[in-house]
């Protein structure tokens, strides 16, 4: 079996936790991060400038992003390919996804309430377009079954 985790700042532990404990000790795991291209620009700016980020920039995701995977590797405890991608999170993991037969991935949304705010735009994206089977997890204990709204009259 070939596994992908996808590693988000966040949520990172629970995916790792999961991989862990539900994929057997001969499957194949990557752990994937993805580096959003970064631009140059003051916060609070309409329209930071068009073109390439800084190399210091680049440089400064990249290397935070290296330690993150690093970390996850070390908490995951067996053999794994850790793999850093550049671009848009849910066009990159759904790619590398093409490869693999699982995907785990935490929800990353509302951690309040059962529902579908408990996964954020990329994460509900990758969700529905994936080309492999899924295995989503909760990033700590689940919400009650009482926080989902009621139905519609």
């Amino acid at each position: 079996m070939r596994a992908l985790v996808w590693i988000v700042e966040d949520t990172w532990e629970a995916a790792v936790d999961a991989a862990g404990a539900q994929l057997p000790p001969d499957a194949e795991i990557t752990l994937l991060h993805v580096v959003r291209a970064v631009r140059q620009g003051l916060l609070g700016r309409a329209h930071p400038p068009r073109g390439e980020p800084s190399e210091l920039l680049r440089a400064v995701a990249e290397e935070a992003a290296g330690e993150l995977l690093a970390q996850a590797g070390s908490r995951l405890g067996r053999p794994a390919r850790l793999e850093l991608r550049r671009g848009r999170s849910e066009s990159e993991v759904l790619a590398a996804a093409a490869e693999v037969d699982l995907l785990v991935l935490a929800r990353d949304g509302d951690r309040a309430r059962l529902g579908p705010r408990s996964l954020g735009a990329a994460a509900r994206f990758v969700l529905d377009h994936a080309p492999c089977s899924v295995l989503l997890v909760w990033p700590g204990r689940p919400p009650s079954v009482h926080t989902i709204p009621p139905q519609p009259r």
